[in-house]
Formats: C-alpha cells, structure tokens, sequence
C-alpha cells in the first residue's frame, strides 16, 4: 500500500480543517433556534465564522487537535505494523505542517515530544472483518472537552435529580446530569456520546464510538431512539447556551451505545465533544493504499445556516440596544492596563484590546508561583491558550489561537494575578471562586473568549514579539503576541459579579425540573 501514508495525511488535514456536512447541519439548526441578538447568539456567529475561515486557509478549526484517535477496519492479511508505521509518518508531517498542534507530552516528566508521538500517542483501533476494502475512522477530541468525559456507576445520588437506579431513566439522568456538569467549559453547545454497561474501560470506549455515527442517524434500538429524542428536547432547556452563557442551544447531537455488563456493575459512560466536532473517515484500496471514498460528507460549500456568515447590521445594532439595556458596552483598551479601567467594567462588557498579551497555560502557572515571570506583568493581559505555531526564515507565525478551558488555572491564578499585577485574564469557561476573590481585590477582569474559535482569534495576532520557555514546548510556552481587535466579553468582573456562577446555579434549579419518572 505505497500510498497509505499520504492517504492518512489527506485523512487528518480534512478533519482537523473541514468541518462535516452533518455536524455543520446540526449547527445551523442551533443558530435557527438562538437569538443573534444574545451572547450565545453572537458566539455562534463567531463560530460560523471560524468555520469557513478554517476550511478557506486549510488551517485548524480549534488550536486544541486533541488526541488522534483511529478506528480502523482491514480485511485479514493486511499488514497493521506496516500500516502503523505509515500512520505514525502521517502523524509526523502533520504535526510539522501546522495541521496538528504537538500535543503529545510524557506524563512524568512533562516533556512534549514535538512531533505528536510517544506512548500510547496517537490511539489506533485495529479490528479485522470479511469486507475487501479497509475502513479508516479519525476523531481529533480536544482536552478540554475531554476533560469533561463524565462515569456514574449506578445506582448513584446525583445533584438536583435525586436517585438514579439500574434502569432506563437512571440512564436518562445521568445523561442530563452530563450535560449540566459541562456547563461551558466543554465548548458548548457540544455533542454527547453515551456507552451503557461494560466495564470502567470499555463503557468509555462504547461512548467515544457513538460519536463516529451521522448525526442524523436513528438508533435502531427503539427505546434508544426514545432516549436519544428525549435529551435532545430536554437538555436544551437546562439554559447553559453556547460557550456557558446561558440560552437555548446546550446540545447539538446524542447518540447512545448498549452493552452487556457484570451482574455487579452498571456503568453509564459520558464522552462529551465540543462544538467543533471532527471526525471523518475514508474507504481506502488494501493494494494501492488510495482513498476511494470519504465516509463523512463534506462541508465544503454546507453553510451553517441561510448563507449570512456575518452578522448582520440589524443584529449587531440589536445586540447594542441590549447591551445598553443592562448597561453593557463596548469599551477598547491598549495594554498595559489600569485599575480604574478595569473596575469601570461589568459582566456583559465587550473588550476589544490592543497592545500585547502573554499566553499562558498550566506550566506556566505553576512555574511562576515560584518564580519571577521574564517580562513585566503589571497591567497586562495572561491569555489562556496553546497556540499552534509555525516558523519560518522570518520568524514564527501563529497558525490557530483559540482560548483553552480556564478552570485548571484556579489553583494558581489569584495569586498570580495579585503577584505580579496582572489586569485580565482571557479564556473559556469561566474560573472559579479564588479567582473571583483576586479579581475583586486587585482589580481584575475575566474575559470569555469563543472557545474553537482558532482562526477568527489567530487573524487578530498582528506579530509573534517573542516566546520564553520553549522547553515547555509549543502550546505551553509563554508567546508574547501583539494584538489588534481582539474581542472578548467581561464574564467576571471586580465587583464580585460571575456570568458563570449565574449561569451555573440557574440551570441547576432548571435540572430539578426533570427529577420526576420519565420512562418505566
């Protein structure tokens, strides 16, 4: 199979750039649904946008391309070492040509390979059948909605829904139940895959697989497909909206997988998936190693609603009129910061700024708790983001930039914001009640940028100025970019006050709702 590594390589630039048909459907029919006029409304603008940006530049959809994970079918007889190999090799050139972040890093020395490679990286699947041709499936799943993977063994107590036993509307709590919990750190309004029985290993197995069917499949099994209709109808009622900030549109897909289990366990496996949802798959020829056939329809050309991409004049002047409303505007600012700019902010602001801003991930944090940082803080702007990067003879350029899920920083970010003078903080998701407390005594703002939203952030990166601690490699250096235009909304402000902690506690009361025996 001469060509199975170039037909790998096509494999993984069309995943990590090109959204689905099917997926792209799914999130013109959350638009439909949402207000434009909303937060949620704008973020999927934003979101639209970034869409066709990535599939235009051939570059990644969200800066996170997860953990390569395949799936892969092949008659008996075919060589799977040689067909690793080849993958490997697809792997490498991949991660070289910014199509893939190097996401690959040793778990006890913290060191990132570079190249995408290491122990148990990336994860192939190989399963024999009695067809002729060989069937490759790749999901690139981010870590930050990894990160929201949930397990419940049953029977299991489960906040605002009370008992969940060994039967089908357990199942169906715990699935809500999912949902919730994610709130917008997974990149709502996400995909849920649902894997009933097995053990701890496979159940997350089973899960993860539900997310390589079509999203407008029907489950064969008849009380499934009630399952999967029901939490569709219902879990967008939960009010966390795109991206956490409260609206209609929580959850985009659901599909559910059964299994037998032990008498003694009863697992009820959650693989979460953000909005950019990417998984794709080929047919290939077993003797030329040739694609044959794309198993995913493509979204080149599938408009993620009636063709406006932007929005439009109307939206944007109605968005203001409610901006206004609640006392919300848009305010510019140039870094460094100062303390009464930032405490004349409120959640709902739109922050456009320029100037320079720092990245910063979880190696970062936690070397400058001990540490003094290699610029001056004071008034500037940490943005929490692993950018996928490229260099040149020019110098480096940044490729994608979206923000990651902030919430892993709670442990460190008050004190380091109070340390060294920090002023914003840019991510997703929102952070927790330390970092809150800082923000209110320092004077501090959280910003939410659109998680996956890579391309649209990574055009506002006018000039990569430097980069420090490249030995923690590429996403978790320090890159000191200069921006221009680059939004993002106060979602937690110094007067004590948390779009996130609102939302969070308004779609808990909306949770009880659903309490009460759905199905017998």
């Amino acid at each position: 199979m001469q060509h199975f590594e170039d037909s790998i390589y096509n494999l993984i630039v069309e995943t990590s750039t090109n959204l689905p048909g099917d997926v792209r459907r799914a999130v013109a029919k959350g638009r439909a649904l949402e207000d434009r006029a909303t937060r949620s409304g704008l973020a999927l603008t934003t979101i639209a946008q970034n869409i066709g940006m990535a599939e235009q530049q051939v570059s990644p959809i969200c800066q996170d391309t997860g953990m390569p994970t395949f799936i892969i079918h092949t008659p008996v007889g075919i060589n799977q070492i040689e067909m690793e190999k080849d993958i490997h090799n697809a792997i490498v050139r991949a991660t070289k040509n910014g199509k893939l972040r190097p996401n690959s890093v040793d778990s006890l020395t913290g060191e990132n390979s570079g190249d995408n490679l290491g122990a148990g990286t990336p994860v192939i699947h190989f399963e024999q059948w009695e067809e002729e041709k060989i069937d490759v499936r790749l999901i690139l799943k981010g870590g930050g909605c990894e990160n929201k993977n949930i397990q419940y063994s049953l029977p299991a107590e489960l906040e605002g829904l009370g008992k969940a036993g060994r039967d089908l509307d357990g199942i169906r709590k715990c699935i809500l139940h999912a949902v919730y919990q994610a709130q917008g750190q997974g990149c709502s309004a996400g995909f849920i895959g649902v894997g009933i029985g097995g053990d701890r290993t496979t159940g997350y197995e089973l899960a993860k697989k539900q997310l390589f069917r079509k999203v407008e499949d029907v489950n064969p099994i008849e009380d499934l497909s009630k399952l999967e209709d029901y939490i569709m109808e219902n879990a967008n009622k939960l009010g966390i909206g795109t991206m956490g900030f409260g609206g209609e549109v929580s959850l985009l897909g659901c599909k559910v997988g059964v299994m037998n289990r032990l008498p003694a366990s009863f697992f009820v496996s959650v693989a979460y998936n953000c909005w950019a949802f990417r998984r794709q798959g080929v047919l290939v020829d077993p003797s030329t190693g040739n694609i044959e056939d794309w198993l995913y329809e493509s979204g080149t050309g599938i408009s993620v609603d009636d063709g406006r991409d932007q929005a439009s004049e109307t939206e944007v002047a109605d968005a203001g009129e409610d901006n206004a409303a609640t006392g919300s505007r848009e305010v510019h600012l140039t870094t460094p910061i100062s303390e009464e700019d930032i405490r004349s902010l409120r959640v709902g602001d739109v922050v456009i700024l320029s100037g320079e801003m720092h990245t910063g991930r979880d190696a970062l944090h936690k070397y400058l708790m001990d540490h003094e940082a290699p610029v001056d803080l004071n008034g500037a702007v940490i943005y929490h983001c692993g950018p996928v990067m490229m260099k040149d003879e020019e110098g480096w350029h940044v490729k994608a930039a979206g923000p990651t899920t902030s919430i892993r920083e709670e442990p460190y970010q008050g004190d380091i914001i109070k340390k060294f003078g920090i002023r914003a903080v840019i991510g997703k998701g929102g952070m927790g009640p330390k970092t809150l407390k800082a923000l209110q005594e320092h004077g501090g703002v959280y910003l939410n940028a659109i998680g996956g939203a890579a391309q649209y952030y990574a055009e506002c990166i006018k000039k990569v100025n430097a980069v420090d601690f490249m030995e923690f490699g590429i996403p978790e250096a320090m890159w000191h970019l200069d921006v221009d235009g680059f939004a993002a909304i106060v979602t937690m402000d110094a007067h004590g006050n948390s779009l996130h902690a609102d939302v969070e506690k308004d779609s808990a009361a909306k949770l009880t709702q659903f309490k009460e025996p759905v199905f017998k």
